[in-house]
């Protein structure tokens, strides 16, 4: 299994203390890598109703993984729960509206697979999950848990499983590229460009995707799209909104 990693600088998007010498360090790694049968979608064996871990800023694709750091206690239990179960959770974007406790969602996220679990002294759980389908929110569950559920299906999203393997030329973002390298300069990020640019299409998108330090909503609008022809517009078009002067940074409303 080949892969990469590479190290940016945050300070708002989720704990990682104790993962690296900096608390402010997010490491993305890339591999390339009978109830239970009633929530199953038979298409491609995921459940259709997964726990979910809302979480923003932060975006999962297909056939990435990434580390997370669980400590709040209702998501060590999902956590606990899954485990004792497939392994699946729901990582999704919450949106700004809602109460504090329970936002509202975004439609679509990405269901994902524990795939490495370690717990340390003081009770926290480390993970890494991998992105295995995105799918769109049919409903939320009414449930007497601690954490949400949600019931869902992958219809919009059903060629996630090959989405490696699309073709399309490395050569049509040279120009995210070029432009990413100098707002991520700008903002301090530290990335590791030969290996990533090392990748194919789908996996450096990706990761760029999910490393970015675009908004919510600019990150939820990558998430969203259908094939790489589609995010490779939807990049452009994010990176039209930042001017040239990075001092007046504008997004996506």
């Amino acid at each position: 299994i080949s892969f990469f990693a590479f190290e940016i600088t945050l300070s708002n998007l989720f704990d990682l203390n104790n993962l690296s010498s900096s608390n402010n360090s997010l490491f993305i790694f890339i591999f390339f890598s009978y109830d239970i049968f009633l929530y199953m979608d038979q298409s491609n064996n995921l459940p259709t109703k997964i726990p979910i871990f809302p979480l923003s800023n932060f975006i999962v694709f297909p056939e990435t993984t990434v580390p997370l750091n669980i400590f709040e206690p209702r998501y060590l239990q999902m956590i606990n729960d899954s485990m004792a179960n497939n392994r699946i959770i729901g990582m999704i974007q919450p949106k700004k509206s809602g109460n504090s406790k329970n936002p509202d969602l975004f439609d679509v996220g990405c269901v994902c697979k524990i795939i490495s679990f370690n717990e340390t002294e003081d009770g926290r759980y480390i993970i890494i999950i991998k992105g295995l389908n995105r799918f769109k929110i049919v409903n939320e569950i009414d449930n007497k848990k601690d954490y949400r559920e949600l019931n869902v299906n992958y219809n919009l999203y059903k060629n996630d499983e090959n989405s490696n393997q699309e073709n399309f030329e490395f050569d049509k973002i040279k120009k995210i590229l070029k432009e990413l390298k100098i707002l991520f300069n700008k903002r301090g990020y530290e990335i590791n460009w030969k290996d990533l640019e090392g990748q194919n299409v789908y996996q450096t998108l990706s990761a760029l995707s999910m490393a970015s330090p675009f908004s919510i909503l600019e990150k939820q609008i990558l998430l969203e799209t259908k094939n790489l022809q589609e995010r490779q517009i939807k990049f452009e078009e994010i990176l039209n909104t930042y001017a040239s002067n990075f001092s007046n940074l504008k997004t996506i409303q």
